[in-house]
């Protein structure tokens, strides 16, 4: 068990884990030179969560815990060795992220944020909107434009 708040992984550490939730929400972050937080994804309950760094190179990313939450912790190695639906796991992860990067690189904000609600629906009632901000990388006062925009369109 993980509680709210906790930090499971530090960037520059070496951290050979994948997480899978089994109950809860983690999120992926970096935090620039500014110090601001560039929120990288999140994991919800089926999903699973971890840096891409090799097992003996230091992480790239900081994991978290925004709720308190029930883990299956595994080593990477376990991709080599693994079941067929842990590597559809993995398959869904990637396609998660390759279509995350695209979106940033060429989508605009409100559309990113349609996006976001048609994924994660149930996160809406279950992150602070500074967090959804900051996952769209936007600021949290164009995110309350943009919901104010979408609800005089609808």
């Amino acid at each position: 068990m993980v509680s709210k708040g906790q930090i499971i992984q530090y960037k520059g550490e070496t951290n050979s884990k994948i997480y899978l939730v089994q109950k809860g929400l983690l999120r992926s972050y970096s935090i620039d030179d500014k110090g601001k937080e560039h929120i990288f994804m999140f994991a919800i309950e089926g999903q699973l969560m971890g840096d891409a760094a090799l097992p003996d190179e230091p992480c790239q990313l900081y994991i978290d815990a925004l709720e308190d939450s029930k883990l299956v912790v595994r080593e990477k190695n376990i991709v080599k060795d693994s079941k067929p639906g842990t590597f559809k796991m993995l398959v869904e992860c990637i396609v998660h992220l390759q279509e995350r990067v695209i979106m940033l690189m060429s989508v605009s904000a409100i559309d990113r944020y349609g996006h976001f609600e048609k994924k994660y629906p149930e996160l809406l009632q279950r992150l602070p909107q500074r967090i959804i901000a900051a996952y769209l990388g936007v600021t949290p006062e164009a995110l309350s434009k943009i919901k104010g925009e979408r609800a005089k369109n609808m």
